[in-house]
């Protein structure tokens, strides 16, 4: 187990106590030694979490402590740090911003021993927009989701036919490096995937759609989930 694993169990660990823990029993049930427990110990006081008690005596953690609202083991962060990494690469220059300015505030709640954690991670991901890069603004399509308004766009398939759509926008799908608004396109009376890279003249109306189950992105994925188990 990794040091900044093992500090976070031992934190909760203490708080599921009622009465003090002492270091051997730490020390066996994290299978270290007494002289790691000490250490790590005292890392946590040192972070700022509330353990009293001593060597010998055994440890309680302060009952009006509450673990702040971020607390990560090592491969939670490099999760995050993955997710982190793909939006600044794969999406557009505000949304990378929103995603650094995430990162920066994970950052500052963690304890030193998660921060080291946090700067070893090796685990990124390539920019791939400009390899196919897009026209169409992708911060404004994410708010048409967020707010429900229907959009119409010109549209180029695969067979080079270009066609005018107007479509409830659902969600933004990548596969890397293609990105995909999936929607109810009101043309087809159908679920469609459009490629980010073949719209153009995107323009969001003053339309906003209310929701409908036959057309949510809900039904959607459940169809979806229904054709990869036939």
């Amino acid at each position: 187990m990794r040091k900044a694993d093992r500090l976070n169990d031992i934190v909760h660990h203490l708080r599921r106590m009622h009465q003090a823990v002492t270091a051997q029993t730490l020390a066996e049930t994290f299978e270290v030694s007494h002289r790691t427990i000490y250490r790590d110990i005292q890392d946590l006081i040192n972070s700022g979490v509330p353990i009293l008690g001593e060597a010998g005596v055994g440890y309680v953690i302060d009952k009006k402590y509450h673990l702040p609202p971020i607390m990560f083991d090592a491969d939670e962060l490099e999760a995050i740090a993955l997710g982190i990494s793909m939006v600044s690469n794969w999406t557009d220059e505000k949304f990378a911003e929103k995603a650094q300015s995430a990162y920066k505030k994970i950052q500052a709640t963690l304890p030193a021993p998660l921060i080291n954690e946090l700067h070893q991670i090796s685990t990124f991901s390539a920019p791939s927009r400009y390899k196919i890069p897009w026209e169409v603004n992708f911060t404004e399509v994410r708010e048409c989701i967020r707010r429900k308004h229907l959009v119409s766009f010109s549209y180029l398939d695969l067979n080079e036919q270009q066609s005018t759509r107007v479509v409830r926008p659902l969600a933004l799908i990548s596969f890397s490096p293609i990105w995909l608004l999936t929607g109810w396109c009101e043309l087809r009376n159908a679920f469609r995937n459009f490629r980010l890279d073949r719209i153009s003249e995107f323009t969001k109306l003053n339309t906003r759609y209310k929701d409908e189950k036959d057309k949510s992105l809900a039904t959607y994925l459940k169809m979806v989930k229904e054709e990869e188990d036939t």
